[in-house]
């Protein structure tokens, strides 16, 4: 606990470092509130009643409770609004897997703020405080949300079919991605698009061979790059397959890999629309990592554990 303290403390540190002020919500939110995101896998899981019947639900992330208090709080706020959170969520699991219900997250919300200036900021927070809480070895993998959507509907995948191919792509499952676009009604020149162009990641030079459908999206990516102060810019991996689970993305996303911890152990992207569901229509950016994630690949670093990601 000593330890997790010390990191929390060094997050938040961080974190008001960039003029981010702290918020706390409750973590039951009424589940109308929750419904209003396309949450998917991080839908809530945990529900109750309060005395007059009505549906209450544990918090499964805290993006959607800040956007309910950015539009009932804070409606006429000077713009943009940084908000910072040290908070538990509550999330289903994989039986036999081994996972959490209940995770302390740490992260930041910079409402108001479009594209490309807020994804800048928020990944230069984002890694800054990283290495302000003392790791070492990470690099950040930086994608598009729109992007394979966009790809799919320029070659004419809809229905099922594209929901199982995001499904795959989410869980960086390459091999049921080859083998449903190998099951899959469509001409091969499709299909060797669609599997080619989730594996393209690296540096720059991936964005330039990114074929005509994605072009509005790789340009938004290769903005963001030539935005980032220059530290920044070398953590980061342009990952043209990154895909999240959490619907409400629309631009930018992110994750933290370090070598030393075999999962994420965080990221977060664009919300431009979220916000416009409780009210008040304003682009947002924003990122949650995992505490005892973070708390295992710095011990993990300490002894040495994994090799520096190309």
């Amino acid at each position: 606990m000593r330890e997790l303290r010390q990191i929390s403390d060094a997050l938040r540190a961080g974190f008001e470092d960039h003029g981010y002020g702290e918020v706390y919500t409750p973590a039951l939110e009424y589940e109308e509130v929750l419904a209003r995101a396309d949450m998917a896998e991080a839908a809530p899981a945990y529900r109750t009643y309060d005395e007059a019947g009505a549906m209450l639900a544990l918090r499964s992330d805290m993006t959607v409770p800040i956007a309910r208090v950015v539009s009932t709080r804070y409606p006429d706020s000077e713009l943009p609004l940084r908000f910072c959170y040290l908070a538990h969520c509550y999330r289903r699991v994989r039986p036999q897997r081994g996972q959490p219900r209940e995770l302390l997250q740490a992260g930041i919300e910079l409402i108001g703020a479009p594209a490309p200036e807020g994804t800048i900021e928020a990944l230069t927070v984002l890694c800054r405080t990283l290495e302000r809480a003392g790791l070492k070895d990470f690099r950040v993998g930086l994608g598009d949300a729109s992007l394979y959507g966009t790809l799919m509907e320029g070659l004419g995948v809809a229905g099922a079919l594209r929901e199982a191919l995001i499904d795959a792509l989410a869980r960086r499952d390459f091999v049921t991605l080859e083998r449903t676009l190998g099951e899959a009604d469509l001409p091969a020149d499709a299909r060797a698009v669609l599997l080619e162009v989730p594996q393209m990641r690296g540096g720059a030079e991936v964005l330039d061979h990114a074929p005509g459908p994605v072009a509005d999206a790789v340009a938004g990516m290769r903005e963001v790059g030539e935005g980032l102060p220059s530290d920044v810019s070398a953590r980061v991996i342009f990952d043209l397959g990154l895909v999240r689970s959490i619907g409400y993305y629309t631009g930018a996303v992110f994750e933290v890999y370090d070598p030393a911890l075999g999962t994420p152990l965080g990221g977060g992207g664009r919300y431009d629309e979220l916000l416009g569901r409780f009210g008040r229509e304003l682009p947002a950016v924003g990122f949650a990592l995992g505490v005892e994630a973070l708390h295992i690949a710095l011990a993990g670093e300490e002894r040495g554990t994994g090799a520096m990601l190309e």
